[in-house]
């Protein structure tokens, strides 16, 4: 991917597990729209290519993403890979999913994002990595919203209540 004409966006994730916040290319598209160009490896809800209106705050911060306006299609689904799992296995694991028009971003040498495409089988993927989880090779989470209208998780309170 060429950072040519990208712009970064930014999501604030003060509820999130791993994250305060995330950033992502984004084609600017005009009229505070823009369109996400890799997959996010925090936010849920947002997905690649979908379609967003992001505004700054002030002149020096990145614009913020408020909205979805139009979905892709794409799915996110995220992997942690075990610690003893090697490159070479874990390449191997995730060529499998390719079949279901499923490709990935690497974050680091185990946490990665996966990209299903709109035509692609969001099910057998996920049937794939359940497997996958129970050999006890990775860990792995869908990326549906978990609050209505936020791309944040669940506060630590809502969970224990």
């Amino acid at each position: 991917m060429s950072n040519e004409n990208l712009e970064k966006v930014y999501i604030d994730l003060p509820n999130h597990w791993a994250i305060g916040g995330e950033s992502l290319w984004a084609t600017p598209l005009g009229n505070d729209l823009y369109r996400i160009e890799n997959v996010p490896f925090f936010a849920y809800g947002l997905n690649f290519l979908d379609i967003v209106v992001a505004t700054a705050d002030s002149d020096e911060l990145k614009p913020e993403i408020r909205k979805v306006v139009t979905p892709s299609g794409h799915r996110t689904y995220r992997i942690i890979f075990d610690k003893e799992i090697g490159r070479d296995r874990q390449i191997e694991l995730l060529k499998t999913l390719e079949k279901y028009e499923a490709s990935y971003e690497r974050a680091d040498a185990i946490n990665v994002a996966i990209d299903i495409k709109p035509s692609g089988n969001h099910l057998a993927v996920y049937d794939q990595l359940d497997e996958y989880e129970q050999a006890g090779f990775l860990s792995f989470e869908t990326c549906e919203a978990r609050i209505d209208g936020s791309f944040d998780d669940t506060p630590d309170e809502a969970e224990n209540a």
